[in-house]
């Protein structure tokens, strides 16, 4: 049986890990750094954690948890990234720049539930029809993820940083005014835009 204060520990070592692989990137951090910020030794944290691929592990684990458990206020893709704590929103930005086996796994899910969530939409009336559903769902969850890939680029133009709960919903509600009331006044570019499509296809 672990100790209290063994799982205590694990845990800070765990959350000073979030911090400051979703800073410097995972090749960009080591053990030693990791120890510093949790006050602990290097030897604690490979005895918890084997190594730093380990401690990356139970990082992306846990981002994975966070965002899947975030309630039944988070069904969709939104509410999911807007619910998890800055860390985790870090952490999740910087991991699908360095392309982890997490992120893309989390991608891939937010996009499912995400397809999901507008098809039951449409069946009740507030989402309106698409011709290609699933492309939807992708460049929906694209344009809610890019703010936090390009995290400096958006926060210098925002001024706040994209991973803080008021610039995330401030662009967020800048997003959904588009969506919801549009943004151009005619047809002409989604007209340019499926001739270019048909005219791609065999």
């Amino acid at each position: 049986m672990r100790s209290v204060s063994d799982l205590t520990a694990r845990a800070r070592i765990r959350d000073a890990a979030l911090a400051r692989f979703g800073t410097d990137g995972v090749a960009g951090t080591s053990v030693r750094a990791v120890a510093a910020d949790a006050g602990v030794s290097p030897a604690l944290v490979v005895h918890h954690f084997g190594s730093k691929e380990g401690l990356r592990q139970a990082c992306d684990d846990y981002v994975l948890a966070s965002i899947r458990d975030g309630g039944e206020a988070a069904t969709e893709a939104l509410g999911e990234i807007l619910q998890a704590a800055t860390p985790v929103r870090r952490y999740l930005a910087r991991a699908l720049l360095d392309d982890t086996p997490a992120a893309g796994a989390l991608f891939a899910e937010i996009v499912e539930r995400t397809e999901e969530w507008l098809a039951g939409g449409e069946e009740d009336g507030w989402v309106r029809a698409s011709a290609d559903a699933r492309a939807r769902a992708v460049t929906y969850v694209s344009w809610l993820l890019a703010p936090l890939v390009l995290g400096d680029q958006v926060g210098r133009l925002l001024g706040g940083d994209p991973a803080e709960t008021a610039t995330a919903v401030r662009g967020a509600r800048a997003g959904l005014e588009m969506l919801t009331h549009g943004l151009f006044a005619d047809d002409r570019w989604l007209t340019a835009f499926t001739d270019l499509d048909k005219s791609t296809k065999p």
